[in-house]
C-alpha cells in the first residue's frame, strides 16, 4: 500500500518532461524523421508526463519515470521493513495497574534510521542522498511519537478487580488497537516529514526532490494512520499484590500498585 500510494501521489503532480520546454524554432520539426514526430504516449500511470508526442520526449519521460518508480519501490520497501522490525521488537514497560485499570507505561523500540538505511536504495550518489534524507527524517520524527505513547487508563485486567490471592500472577491484557493509546503524532504529519526530508537533503534545487519527498511523506502518513488502527496491543503481562487479601474475612481484593510489561512482539 505504501508503494502504491507514493506512486499515485507522485503521478498526480503531472510533472512534464522536459521541464519548461519551448520549441526552438521553425526548423525544429525538420530535425526528426516523420516516425519520430508523433508516437504513442506513455501509460497514464507513468510517473512523468511527456511535454509532446515527440519520440524523444516520450522516451525520456518513460525512462526517467521508471527510474523514479524503481526508487520509490526500493525506499518504500525499506521503510516497510524497518517499521515491521520495530513492531516485532518494541516493548511496553512501566505500566501501572490499580485494580482492573492500566495506565502510563512507555514504549521502547529500535531506531528506524539505521534499519531504513540498511535496506534503502544506495546504488548511485543521488540515491544515497535521497535515502539518507528520508531515513533520517522518518527515524528522527518517529521518536517523539514513540515517546508520547501512554496507556490512558484502560480496563486491561478485569480479573484484577477482585482477585482471590495475595498476589496476582502474570496475566495478559485485554487486546486493543494501538490507536486506543494516547500518542502525539504531529511529527509524522506529511508537512513535518517533507520539511525534515528537504532540510536533511540540504539542496532545495534538486530536481523533483520536493515532489518525491511530498509523495512519500503523504503515503507514509496515510499508511501510518491505518497501522495504528490495525496493530494490536496484546500480551502485556500484568501482575501485582492484593494488600487487602485476608481470608476468610476478605477472600478477594483488587490489585494495588501492580506493574505491566509487554515482551517483544506485544505490538505485532
Amino acid at each position: 500500500m505504501l508503494v502504491m500510494l507514493a506512486k499515485m501521489n507522485f503521478c498526480s503532480k503531472a510533472i512534464k518532461l522536459p521541464m519548461d520546454w519551448k520549441a526552438p524554432g521553425d526548423h525544429y520539426p525538420q530535425a526528426f524523421q516523420p516516425s519520430e514526430k508523433a508516437v504513442p504516449p506513455n501509460q497514464p500511470l507513468n510517473l512523468f508526463r511527456e511535454e509532446s508526442l515527440n519520440k524523444y520526449h516520450v522516451d525520456s519521460a518513460g525512462e526517467i519515470g521508471k527510474q523514479f518508480e524503481t526508487y520509490i519501490e526500493g525506499i518504500c520497501g525499506a521503510i516497510h521493513g524497518a517499521v515491521d522490525t520495530w513492531t516485532k521488537a518494541a516493548t511496553i514497560q512501566g505500566v501501572i495497574i490499580m485494580g482492573p485499570i492500566a495506565s502510563v507505561g512507555m514504549v521502547v523500540g529500535p531506531p528506524l534510521t539505521p534499519l531504513i538505511l540498511a535496506q534503502g536504495p544506495k546504488a548511485t550518489p543521488q540515491e544515497l542522498k535521497y535515502t539518507t534524507a528520508i531515513a533520517n527524517a522518518i527515524g528522527t520524527n518517529w521518536l517523539p511519537w514513540q515517546s508520547s505513547i501512554k496507556v490512558p487508563g484502560l480496563p486491561w485486567y478485569p480479573a484484577f478487580a477482585a482477585f482471590p490471592a495475595p498476589v496476582a500472577p502474570p496475566m495478559p491484557n485485554v487486546p486493543i488497537p494501538l490507536i486506543a493509546l494516547i500518542s502525539v503524532d504531529a511529527s509524522l504529519s506529511p508537512g513535518a516529514l517533507k520539511g525534515m526530508m528537504m532540510a536533511n537533503l540540504g539542496d532545495p534545487t534538486a530536481l523533483h526532490a520536493a515532489d518525491l519527498f511530498d509523495a512519500i511523506a503523504r503515503a507514509f502518513n496515510t499508511v501510518f494512520t491505518l497501522y495504528k488502527a490495525t496493530t494490536p496491543v496484546k500480551n502485556v503481562l500484568g501482575m501485582g499484590p492484593i494488600p487487602t487479601f485476608a481470608p476468610p474475612f476478605v477472600p478477594v481484593g483488587p490489585v494495588v500498585g501492580g506493574v505491566g510489561t509487554g515482551l517483544p512482539g506485544c505490538l505485532a
